[in-house]
């Protein structure tokens, strides 16, 4: 974050003229011989403007607040933050702070997964076979469905000789090379013994097989299961990324606009599969539902402790060489829009809190553990009463592993924590490795299934159908269904936009001058979220009798969209000023003073990495969406505007022309903060955009009924709606939940006519 400029670096300006028109165009001539400050460097990712001693400066209407070639001091100008970012855990200063916090962290989760609200649970159809048979236990052979027609694969681990229901072990695994399936060199195996780091050739070259059979050994019921894409799951790769020929507007795949407009992605499905495979797992008449442990090692870190964040159930946890408050998960499958924005995987890990949480570290990301992010954890632990429940054994003398000694470390964690009562120290013992025939699922009685495009193509649809289907059906009746409604489709909402209002103690305003412009005030100056680290240039037209209200101006082009080309202000926003209103305009993000030629972005800013291309969460994951910064300046315009009284006891926000959907998402985060907004929305929508880099992409944003959620979300403040040929019928719905249908108002007329009708509503008694 850089320091904010000092008020006094604005230069003051003195105007001589007497019309509005002259204001402007003598504020552009002083404005065009200042020198730009150095200390205003333009973010890595925007062109720089050329380097000259009088830098252009384009010619807009209305004031300019910064010096030709300043922009504003705003974090978001910055570097985009990326998986390898730091991300520290902050513990919380009581339980009750701790409560609210993890309900929006697992409520993220599940938005960034697209599993808010949870698919529709059909039947698993479980398939158990092909038994072998060894000394101490046996493997079977395990298919089941998640979703209809798409497959979980793995093998179940049983101990011979026990009775009743007994503790029971997902196994998720990693990125080895073919997962379940993986074989490690000969001579890479023969090192690793050399060193140390395995006591056995076979547990060495099969370490996913040797940790099933040791925990078996032990007394537990093992389930390994196969990732999206690795041993027998065959139906889908691993994370191909975007694909062209996949990115149609009807019955798309995977890393397509389309997809991340709903929240579709190869991290959700994963965690699904992890989430039926519980659900199933629970169910056998042999596992105790009570006593279940995951653990899994880098990939598989992620798997086990995402699944036990989000889910109850799980009673032990042990994630190996994944939590870090370094790099968080290298893999699409690790990735999701949302996911990680504010937040980290210390965060996440965070919510298996109180239940046991036992890690290991070794020399990668996760080698700082022990004194970033160990400590938080403990801390929080120990609020909760559990500060020893929280472990973490760093091994930093082997690189990135599951090897023996990380094993061991678990093995004696899962005996404790699951009550096996295995006499201690427990030592992996040799075995006999199943080969890749005796391990695969598929054979002639169960032929392999069918997968590719139109498999894949096939399964988005009927997820995205089930979405819709529940979706529509929270569609509000009264007023516990409109509740209903705020809780899912507002909760998603929320973590879209990532903000609510901040505190008025958070803003500031500065650098302010202003003028006599005859039957008011015109006001120039800076806007500051201290908090964030944002600044918005802004401007206000004041009354000069004492005003009754504060309408803020929301439009694409920023707070030029205020004046006429001349200078003077456009006729709609004088009759708000001669009818007691201040009116308050900004540059939002991406918009005038912030972009080099004054001109809004035409596309937002993504990684361009050919790797990090490839899928839209390596972004949007760690970095909110364009359209949510811009939303986050209009909740910051409504708090200033908030501290204007009395007038700000009455704050209304009009956005036209398509800012519409802006004003209608922050609406939904301020709620009565707004007493009156006027959309209008040209009739956008979220599902129509093909590009990940528009303005307005919004990931989540057609899922959650698009636009028309966003006004539904309103209810029951006064809201008016131009551009949309008739009210959207579930705003309607929500209005009528309230009890207040009369406070929807509707502008069918002409686009051009929609700021004379915006203005007479606000400036309607």
């Amino acid at each position: 974050m850089r320091p904010w400029i000092d008020a006094s670096g604005v230069r003051g300006v003195v105007f001589g003229m007497a019309t509005v028109g002259l204001i402007a165009w003598s504020l552009g001539n002083e404005l065009r011989g200042a020198e730009a400050k150095a200390d205003a460097a333009p973010a890595k990712q925007e062109a720089a403007p050329p380097k000259s001693e009088k830098p252009a400066v384009p010619e807009l209407p209305g004031p300019r607040v910064l010096p030709p070639g300043q922009r504003p001091h705003d974090q978001r100008l910055g570097e985009l933050k990326s998986l390898n970012g730091y991300f520290p855990f902050h513990p919380p200063a009581s339980k009750e702070e701790w409560a609210v916090r993890a309900e929006r962290i697992r409520r993220q989760i599940l938005v960034a997964t697209g599993l808010w609200p949870m698919p529709t649970k059909t039947p698993d159809r479980a398939v158990i076979h092909g038994k072998i048979e060894r000394d101490e236990y046996t493997v079977e052979k395990v298919i089941l469905e998640s979703f209809p027609g798409h497959f979980v694969t793995g093998n179940l681990y049983r101990p011979k000789g026990k009775r009743g229901r007994l503790p029971g072990v997902l196994c998720p695994h990693g990125h080895w090379a073919n997962g379940r399936f993986y074989e490690q060199g000969a001579k890479d195996i023969r090192w690793s013994i050399v060193q140390g780091a395995e006591r056995f050739e076979k547990s060495g070259r099969y370490p996913l097989q040797a940790r099933c059979v040791q925990l078996v050994r032990m007394g537990c019921v093992v389930f390994h299961y196969d990732m999206v894409g690795y041993a027998d799951s065959v139906q889908l790769s691993h994370g191909p990324g975007f694909r062209p020929h996949m990115s149609t507007p009807e019955r798309w795949g995977y890393f397509s606009p389309q997809a991340e407009a709903r929240c579709q992605n190869m991290m959700g499905l994963q965690t699904y599969n992890s989430i039926r495979a519980l659900d199933w797992f629970c169910n056998l008449p042999d596992v105790d539902p009570k006593r279940i442990g995951v653990t899994g090692a880098s990939g598989g870190g992620t798997q086990t402790f995402v699944l036990c964040a989000i889910d109850p159930r799980p009673a032990v946890a042990f994630p190996a060489v994944m939590v870090s408050t370094a790099m968080q998960g290298g893999c699409t499958c690790e990735n999701a829009c949302y996911l990680r924005v504010g937040q980290g995987n210390i965060d996440i890990a965070a919510l298996i809190a109180p239940r046991p949480l036992g890690m290991t570290a070794a020399d990668d990301w996760t080698k700082e553990i022990e004194a970033k992010g160990l400590p938080e954890l403990k801390a929080l632990y120990k609020l909760l009463g559990a500060e020893k429940l929280v472990m973490a054994k760093p091994l930093v003398h082997f690189p990135h592993n599951y090897n023996y000694v990380s094993r061991a470390v678990m093995y004696l964690w899962m005996n404790k924590h699951l009550g096996l009562k295995f006499e201690e120290p427990i030592v992996e013992e040799d075995f006999r490795p199943l080969t890749k025939e005796e391990m695969t699922v598929w054979d002639d009685k169960h032929p392999k299934p069918q997968g590719g495009d139109d498999y894949e193509r096939s399964l988005v649809q009927w997820i995205t159908e089930d979405a819709q289907r529940q979706i529509d059906a929270l569609t509000p009746k009264d007023s516990a269904s409109l509740a209903r409604y705020r809780e899912v489709v507002g909760g998603a909402v929320d973590v879209m936009i990532g903000r609510k209002l901040p505190p008025a103690g958070a803003i500031q305003s500065a650098a302010r001058q202003e003028r006599d412009a005859g039957d008011f005030r015109l006001a120039w100056f800076l806007i500051r979220n201290t908090r964030d680290g944002e600044e918005l240039p802004a401007v206000a037209l004041e009354p000069k009798r004492p005003a009754r209200q504060v309408v803020i101006w929301v439009d694409r082009q920023g707070k030029q969209s205020l004046f006429e080309a001349s200078g003077a202000p456009k006729s709609a926003v004088r009759r708000l000023v001669m009818g007691g209103a201040v009116v308050l305009g900004a540059d939002l993000v991406g918009q005038g003073e912030f972009t080099a030629d004054g001109k809004p972005l035409a596309k937002a800013r993504l990684f361009t990495d050919k790797n990090w291309s490839r899928y839209l969460g390596y972004t949007l994951g760690y970095n909110h969406p364009l359209f949510s910064q811009r939303v986050h300046d209009i909740l910051t315009l409504v708090a200033y505007a908030k501290t204007l009284q009395p007038a700000g006891q009455r704050v209304a926000v009009v956005g036209l022309r398509g800012a519409g959907p802006w004003v209608a998402a922050a609406r939904a985060q301020a709620g009565e903060a707004i007493h009156r907004a006027a959309l209008g929305t040209a009739g956008f929508r979220f599902a129509g955009l093909k590009a990940f880099d528009d303005p307005d992409f919004l990931p989540g944003g057609a899922k959650y009924h698009d636009v028309p959620g966003l006004i539904a979300l309103s209810a029951p403040h006064a809201t008016w709606v131009a551009g949309e040929k008739e009210l959207p019928r579930v705003a309607v719905a929500a209005y009528q939940a309230a009890g207040s249908p009369e406070a929807l108002a509707h502008h069918a007329g002409p686009a051009d006519a929609e700021d004379d009708a915006a203005v007479d509503w606000i400036l309607r008694p």
